[in-house]
C-alpha cells in the first residue's frame, strides 16, 4: 500500500507528494487546478520519481519536511530498517545536501515532528531551517539509561556542503536542547521532554514568530502534557551561546572554552555576516569545528521559564495543537486549541494577572470531536472561514473557533466566559470584531467582572425550579452545571421556604461529583430545597432549584397502580416506583428496553394479548426477598463506583428517574 506521508502546495495549479509506495518511496505532483470550480485533482506520472530521502519507507516512521521555495528540506529515515536518519535537501537547483552519516553527535534515533523556514533578516542569504525532533540524547546522565531530549536544529538555506571535508554534508548543521519544564524550589524540575508537536504563529515581524510546543513526559511516576512557547530570540541566543565538548577522564560534556574559528559554525555565508559567498570556501578549521561540535551547550528556555498550559495526572495526552491570535477590548490574547488522545480538543486561553509576567490559565471549551475517541493527528485553522479542521485516522472534522451563544443570555454569563472571540451587544452574546462600532458593546477578557460591565443589564431573576423524588434507602443525583468552566458550584440547603439557607456539607454520604452531588443513601432529612450557585471572580448567580421530596421504602408499594387500576385511568398521572427501583438498580440496558415496551403493552389497552415475560430481576416472589435483592444490588453498585474509570460520565439525573 501506498502511504501519503508528505503534501505541499507547490504552486498555484499543482501539488507535490510523497508516498511510502509498498516500502519504495516515490513522489510526484498532482494537478488541482487554479480554481476550486476546476474540481481537477490529477497525478501527472511523467513527474513520477524515487522519493528516497524525502518519504519514510515504513508509514509507522516519523517524517517531516517544509518545502522553501522550489527546495524540499526533509527530515527523514533514508533506509528500510530506519536506522540512517537524515536532513536531506532536494529539488530545486543547489545540489543535494544531507548531515553526517552513522554519527550520533549529530543524529541519535531522531523522530522529527516539524520543520519551518524562518528568515533571519532581509538578506535572503541569511534564511534559515530550523527542524524540531526529539532523540536519544549522547549526553544524557550517566547510569539512568536512555534519556529522550526535545531538539531544535539549524541550517542555513545556502550551505552547500565542504570542498574537502564534508562534502554534500551540511557545515551549517547545529543543534540545541528544548527545555520545558515546572521549576521546583529544590532545582528538581519536572520536565517534559517529548516533543509530540510545534506550531508556528507569526507575527508583523516575519523574522520572529511565536513558536508553541506541545510535550508530554516519559516518566513512570505520573502522567502529564504542557505547551510551552518560545521567542526567536531565545533560540537565536543559544545557537550563538557556547559549544558542547566533551571532554576530562569521564569524558563529560562541558562548556567548550577554546577557540572558535572564524566565520564562527552555524553562520551562513553572506554580505551581512562577512566576506564568504559559499560554505566551499570556509577554511579547514572551521569545516573540522562544525563536524565535531554540533551541538549547543545552553538549552533554549521558554517565555516564563515554565509552561503556558499544563495538565498533569489526566487519562489523556496532548498530542497536537494550532494557535490563534485573536484582538479583543483589551488586547490581543493568543487562543490554543489543543488535539489529544482521546478525540477532545480543548481551547485554552492565557491572561495576566497582576502583571503581564504573571498569567491565569482559562480552559474556555472541552469537546469531544470524534466519537471513537481517535487520536487528533492534525489541525489546521483558517482564520478567512473562522474555521477549526482537525484530522484522525478514521476521520476529518470541522470546529467553528467560536461558540458564543453557548454563554447564555444574560450579559454576566458573557462577560464571565471570557472568550476573547466573543462580546455582549446589548442583547445577546455574540463575536467580537475589533472595526465594527457598538455603542453597547461589553468585553473584558483580562477581568470578566460582571458588576462593572453589566450594570446597565440587570441579571435575570428567574432560575429554573424542578421537583425530584427520592427513595428513602436509594441513591439520587442531583445535576448542575455552570456555562463557564471556571465557575465554581456552590449548593445551599434548606428544610423548608421560612428557614435560613445552609451550605450542603459533604461527607462519605453526600458525595461532589463533576456534573453534581450524589446523595448515595437518601434520608428522610434530606427532603427539603436544594439550591446550585455558581461563583467567579466575586460574582454569584443562581443556576437551578431543586426540591426534593423523599418516599418512604415501604410507602412505595401503596404509590404504585397496579395495572388493572391503570388500564381503566389511563390518564393517570402516578409512578410505578416498584418497576422504576428495580430498573434503577439493573446494570443491563436491555432490561430497560423490555420494561418499557411491557408498560407502554398495558397501557396501550390490549388485554388479549399476553405480555411478555418479566426478566428474572422482576420474578421476585416476597417482597422481603425482593428488598433484600435490591440491597445487594446497590452494595455491588456501590462497590463498581469506586472502580469506574474517570473517563466515565457522572451519572444524571434522568439516568435515575
Amino acid at each position: 500500500m501506498n502511504f501519503v506521508k508528505i503534501l505541499h502546495l507547490y504552486n498555484r495549479t499543482h501539488l507535490y507528494a510523497c508516498g511510502t509506495g509498498a516500502f519504495h518511496p516515490i513522489c510526484g505532483f498532482v494537478e488541482v487546478g487554479q480554481r476550486v470550480e476546476d474540481s481537477v485533482f490529477k497525478l501527472d506520472f511523467k513527474s513520477l520519481e524515487d522519493g528516497k530521502g524525502k518519504s519514510p519507507y515504513d508509514p509507522n516512521h516519523t517524517a517531516a519536511s517544509v518545502l522553501a521555495g522550489e527546495e524540499l528540506y526533509s527530515g527523514v529515515a533514508t533506509d528500510l530498517m530506519g536506522r540512517d536518519f537524515t536532513i536531506f535537501r532536494s529539488l530545486g537547483s543547489r545540489p543535494s545536501v544531507r548531515t553526517e552519516q552513522h554519527d550520533s553527535r549529530w543524529l541519535n534515533e531522531p523522530k522529527f515532528v516539524d520543520v519551518f523556514w524562518i528568515p533571519e533578516s532581509e538578506n535572503p542569504d541569511d534564511d534559515k531551517i530550523f527542524f524540531f525532533f526529539r532523540e536519544t540524547a549522547v549526553e544524557g546522565s550517566q547510569g539512568l539509561g536512555k534519556q529522550s531530549f526535545a531538539r531544535i536544529g539549524q541550517i542555513c538555506r545556502n550551505d552547500m556542503g565542504g570542498q574537502r571535508s564534508l562534502v554534500n554534508k551540511w557545515t551549517t548543521f547545529l543543534k540545541a536542547r528544548l527545555v520545558c519544564a515546572v521549576p521546583c524550589i529544590d532545582g528538581s524540575d519536572t520536565h517534559f521532554d517529548h516533543l509530540r508537536d510545534v506550531f508556528l504563529l507569526p507575527t508583523r515581524d516575519k523574522r520572529n514568530p511565536l513558536l508553541y510546543a506541545v510535550f508530554t513526559t516519559s516518566s513512570t511516576v505520573f502522567k502529564g502534557s504542557a505547551v510551552c512557547v518560545y521567542h526567536m530570540n531565545d533560540i537565536r541566543r543559544a545557537f550563538l551561546g557556547p559549544f558542547a565538548h566533551k571532554e576530562g577522564s569521564n569524558y563529560q560534556w562541558v562548556s567548550y572554552q577554546g577557540r572558535v574559528p572564524y566565520p564562527r559554525p552555524g553562520t551562513c555565508p553572506s554580505k551581512t555576516f562577512g566576506t564568504f559567498s559559499s560554505t566551499k570556501d570556509y577554511p579547514d578549521d572551521v569545516i573540522q569545528f562544525a563536524r565535531n561540535h554540533p551541538l549547543m551547550y545552553n538549552p533554549v528556555l521558554p517565555h516564563g521559564q515554565r509552561p503556558v498550559f499544563l495538565q498533569t495526572n489526566t487519562d489523556h495526552i496532548f498530542t497536537r495543537i494550532a494557535v490563534d491570535r485573536v484582538a479583543a477590548a483589551d488586547g490581543h490574547y493568543d487562543v490554543l486549541f489543543i488535539g489529544t488522545d482521546i478525540g477532545t480538543v480543548l481551547k485554552v486561553v492565557t491572561v495576566p494577572k497582576d502583571s503581564w509576567q504573571n498569567r491565569e490559565e482559562l480552559l474556555l471549551e472541552e469537546l469531544q470531536v470524534f466519537k471513537d475517541s481517535s487520536p487528533i493527528t492534525s489541525m489546521q485553522i483558517s482564520s478567512k472561514r473562522q474555521q477549526l479542521y482537525l484530522g484522525s485516522r478514521t476521520s476529518i472534522s470541522q470546529l467553528p473557533l467560536h461558540r458564543c451563544e453557548m454563554y447564555g443570555k444574560a450579559c454576566a454569563e458573557c462577560c464571565l466566559a471570557r472568550d476573547p472571540y466573543c462580546a455582549w451587544d446589548g442583547t445577546t452574546c455574540t463575536r467580537y470584531l475589533q472595526n465594527t462600532k457598538r455603542r453597547f458593546r461589553r468585553q473584558d477578557v483580562r477581568n470578566g467582572d460582571p458588576s462593572i460591565l453589566c450594570s446597565r443589564y440587570p441579571q435575570k431573576t428567574s432560575v429554573p425550579e424542578r421537583k425530584i423524588y427520592g427513595v428513602e434507602g436509594s441513591s439520587t443525583f442531583l445535576e448542575c452545571l455552570p456555562k463557564s468552566l471556571q465557575a465554581k458550584i456552590v449548593w445551599t440547603y434548606q428544610k423548608t421556604r421560612s428557614d435560613p439557607q445552609k451550605e450542603v456539607l459533604l461527607d462519605s454520604r453526600v458525595i461532589r461529583m463533576e456534573r453534581g452531588i450524589l446523595l448515595r443513601s437518601v434520608q428522610r432529612k434530606d427532603a427539603g430545597f436544594y439550591y446550585c450557585h455558581a461563583t467567579e471572580h466575586g460574582f454569584t448567580q443562581g443556576l437551578l432549584h431543586l426540591q426534593l421530596e423523599v418516599i418512604h421504602a415501604q410507602q412505595a408499594d401503596s404509590l404504585s397502580l397496579s395495572r388493572e387500576e391503570e388500564s381503566t385511568q389511563p390518564f393517570h398521572r402516578k409512578l410505578w416506583y416498584q418497576d422504576f427501583l428495580q430498573l434503577v438498580d439493573h446494570p443491563n440496558l436491555s432490561t430497560m428496553d423490555q420494561v418499557c415496551e411491557q408498560l407502554w403493552s398495558h397501557k396501550s389497552h390490549q388485554p388479549k394479548k399476553k405480555p411478555p415475560p418479566l426478566p428474572p430481576l422482576f420474578n421476585i416472589k416476597s417482597k422481603s426477598q425482593k428488598w433484600k435483592h435490591l440491597e445487594e444490588k446497590r452494595k455491588a453498585r456501590s462497590r463498581r463506583t469506586h472502580e469506574v474509570p474517570r473517563a466515565e460520565r457522572a451519572p444524571r439525573s434522568t439516568d435515575i428517574w
